[in-house]
């Protein structure tokens, strides 16, 4: 009988662990474990001592080179010890593992863990060492670039509309309203702002918190080129939407301000262009759901459309002097 191909696979922990272990030469006690389908999967290796997580890209979703340059940029980030999950060599000296899965091959990273957890509900003191930490990030990869998507109309806007229109017609009002979000776009002076390297999706699910005093990123997936006021305008709207007191909002997001201008300053108009920031990188990641059907194909439907254009009207709406389509 012939074997029906697959375009998506789940990697057997028991296997996957032993073949981490030789690659990486770790003692026989380490236990693999899946933690999470979706963008990518996450397994955890863990022995009574040690916890690292193993990333298996998804088929044709990485480039090689684009791996690479992210392990390059956290290898950056680690030699000026800044607190962010980095990649670990096997014994060959290698970062990149390749597995022959049913689809094709898939690459792996072992990363090292980010002791912590993960905290919905930040208290302020925290917000501002998480604006001090991309400070800081974003000071080391000024002006900086590498080989992966630069983030721009196109990448931000234009794109995630014709994705869009694989699922939804274009006449529904959601869909006209993604449509006009581009037009404010053209007036923005975003090349006036600070460019270089940025995450793309710091948010309370990428980075782990430690005795609320120690903070470290990780999933630098989407990390790439654009305006580093991108990452500012997503922490502050993914804040937004988790506080629903919104001057418990006002009180962290001035706090995680605070932070990131203590390292380094934002421009009036960096400032002003915060809220058009946040909008324009929902924009993007709604693209990537309809982008990675086999991942969102869960909730991706008008319902969801509604939702997710709801929360950005309702941003656009908070900062109604700031963001006019």
């Amino acid at each position: 009988m012939t074997i029906f191909p697959v375009s998506t696979s789940t990697l057997s922990e028991k296997e996957l662990g032993e073949f981490i272990k030789d690659a990486y030469s770790l003692n026989k006690n380490f236990s693999c474990k899946l933690f999470r389908t979706g963008m990518n999967h996450t397994y955890f290796l863990s022995d009574s001592n040690t916890k690292y997580v193993l990333r298996v890209y998804s088929y044709n979703w990485r480039f090689k080179l684009e791996i690479t340059e992210e392990i390059e940029l956290l290898k950056l980030l680690k030699d000026h010890n800044l607190s962010v999950s980095t990649p670990i060599e096997d014994k060959n000296g290698k970062y990149i593992q390749e597995i022959n899965a049913p689809e094709g091959i898939r690459y792996a990273v072992l990363f090292s863990f980010a002791q912590g957890e993960k905290v919905r509900f930040l208290k302020k003191e925290t917000c501002f060492l998480i604006g001090s930490l991309m400070a800081k990030i974003h000071n080391i990869t000024l002006n900086k670039t590498i080989k992966r998507i630069s983030y721009d109309e196109k990448s931000l806007l234009e794109l995630p509309y014709q994705y869009l229109t694989q699922f939804f017609a274009e006449k529904l009002p959601e869909m006209k309203f993604i449509k006009e979000i581009s037009k404010f776009f053209q007036k923005t002076d975003f090349e006036n702002t600070q460019k270089g390297l940025v995450h793309m999706d710091i948010w309370y699910d990428n980075m782990a918190v430690l005795n609320e005093k120690e903070i470290t990123f990780f999933d630098f997936d989407f990390c790439g080129n654009g305006w580093q006021v991108l990452d500012v305008g997503y922490f502050c709207k993914q804040l937004f939407h988790v506080e629903s007191d919104k001057k418990e909002y006002e009180l962290k997001m001035l706090s995680f301000l605070d932070g990131y201008q203590s390292i380094r300053a934002l421009s009036e108009n960096e400032q002003k262009l915060i809220p058009k920031a946040g909008l324009v990188v929902f924009v993007f990641y709604l693209g990537v759901q309809a982008q990675r059907y086999d991942w969102s194909n869960i909730f991706l439907s008008e319902n969801y459309l509604k939702m997710f254009t709801g929360r950005m009207k309702s941003w656009m709406e908070y900062n109604k002097e700031k963001i006019e389509l």
